[in-house]
């Protein structure tokens, strides 16, 4: 761990200079998980009118801009600054629409191209025989049907990587709380994926 800490450091500090090299390789590393993280918290109706790749890649954007007052901490800390910001771009694009009142039904959903699909793998493992599409969709929409607590545990413990008391202090709960939160959602998540209607 020290070592991909030392790894991570040298690309933030070659970033901030500019290094386009570093600036990818910084993506690439974290891209699978950051896109599913936010394409789950998303949620239905924002899905129906952006993508989770232009969200990414408008949260990336505006991170790497923001390295020159980076202090870079450690590979864990990285990551969540990361994660925060996509979190605070999540919450903006809420409102946003939220405020507009538009009307979703009435909106065309947007295709897009993916990177989540491996890290959607490590929540559940869709049975081989649909396509990715499908099994992306049938993983959202499950999803979409835990309680918010649910949801928020998961993600940040199975893609965000906060440690189970990282998560009580956030949530104000005791750390055996939050073991439990997560283990109830994804034994909730499993069984909505092996039998239940995941259709919202």
């Amino acid at each position: 761990m020290a070592d991909r800490d030392q790894e991570t450091a040298d690309l933030v500090a070659r970033a901030k200079q500019s290094d386009r090299a570093a600036v990818e390789q910084l993506l690439v590393r974290h891209l699978p998980n950051l896109e599913a993280f936010v394409r789950l918290r998303m949620g239905p109706a924002l899905r129906g009118v952006m993508t989770a790749p232009d969200l990414v890649q408008s949260v990336c954007r505006e991170a790497l801009g923001d390295l020159s007052d980076f202090e870079f901490r450690g590979e864990a800390p990285f990551r969540h600054w990361l994660f925060v910001r996509a979190e605070n771009k999540l919450r903006e694009k809420h409102r946003f629409h939220h405020a507009e009142k538009r009307d979703r039904e009435k909106e065309e959903a947007i295709p897009d191209a993916t990177t989540a699909m491996s890290a959607y793998l490590t929540l559940a493992s869709p049975s081989k025989d649909l396509e990715v599409k499908e099994q992306m969709r049938r993983v959202e929409a499950a999803f979409d049907l835990l309680p918010a607590e649910y949801r928020d545990a998961i993600t940040l413990h199975k893609l965000c990587g906060l440690s189970h008391a990282e998560i009580a202090e956030r949530m104000q709960k005791s750390e055996g709380a939050v073991r439990n939160l997560v283990y109830r959602g994804i034994s909730r998540l499993a069984m909505l994926l092996d039998g239940g209607d995941t259709a919202v």
